[in-house]
């Protein structure tokens, strides 16, 4: 297959990006400590948006902050995909284990993709809302409102912010890989993210995770204003109607 940064697709790699907590998360010790993902999750996710895509022509996909790969791989069983993320270290775990598989390492506030690339875009468990200013969230679906074509989906699988307000755990303790793991958890005091503390005791190190509490009708709202029609909301993989009490908040939208 083509390596993807000689694809006609890509206008440009990105620069260096200043230093948020994802990039400082998301490396080497995330991988130590969250090893294995549900595969079995990945799958039914995936059969979730084919189920409610069957009959739709689809060439090109792409999987916004793919992280390590789980969902691309299954994606690539169906259609071409190609994988963005900003971890060089998810990014290469992603690559040993799909080899063959394209892979950009970029922000998604930057696609550097061609205009009208891609039927469907998707980006799933709550890979979303991770910046301090909604300019910077409304600025990522322009972009990607831009890269899609006319007619296009977008799916974002995304936390459901009523139920993390209401059953938010303050603190967890767990061994993984011989590390101890703490967890503190709390809203910020404008009620506007979800915080969490991550303490790896034996190794010393201390990192924060900082997501946006986004509503349905806040996500509507600024898929709206990107162009796109949202068509169906689910709150779980297997499809259900979405709830306060739902699991999880998925949106599929249309380009216009």
């Amino acid at each position: 297959m083509t390596n993807v940064m000689d694809d006609p697709l890509v206008r440009s790699a990105t620069g260096e990006q200043e230093a948020d907590w994802f990039e400082e998360w998301f490396g080497q010790d995330y991988l130590d400590i969250y090893q294995h993902r549900d595969e079995t999750e990945a799958e039914r996710a995936i059969e979730l948006i084919a189920t409610n895509l069957a009959g739709r022509q689809i060439d090109r996909v792409l999987d916004l902050a793919c992280g390590a790969g789980r969902h691309t791989r299954v994606l690539r069983e169906r259609w071409w995909t190609v994988g963005l993320d900003l971890s060089m270290s998810l990014l290469k775990v992603a690559r040993r284990e799909s080899p063959d598989g394209p892979f950009v390492r970029a922000d998604m506030r930057e696609l550097p993709f061609a205009a009208q690339s891609f039927d469907l875009v998707v980006n799933l468990f709550t890979s979303f809302g991770y910046f301090d200013n909604d300019s910077e969230h409304s600025r990522v679906l322009a972009r990607v409102s831009e890269s899609m074509r006319h007619g296009g989906t977008l799916v974002i699988d995304y936390l459901n912010a009523t139920q993390v307000r209401r059953e938010l755990v303050p603190y967890d303790e767990r061994v993984e890989n011989g590390i101890t793991i703490e967890q503190r958890r709390s809203i910020s005091p404008d009620d506007r993210f979800v915080e969490k503390i991550i303490t790896l005791r034996e190794r010393g190190k201390e990192y924060i995770e900082r997501v946006r509490l986004l509503s349905p009708r806040d996500l509507q709202r600024m898929l709206t204003d990107a162009g796109f029609k949202v068509d169906k909301l689910f709150g779980d993989y297997s499809g259900v109607e979405w709830g306060e009490d739902s699991p999880r908040t998925i949106l599929f939208a249309s380009r216009e």
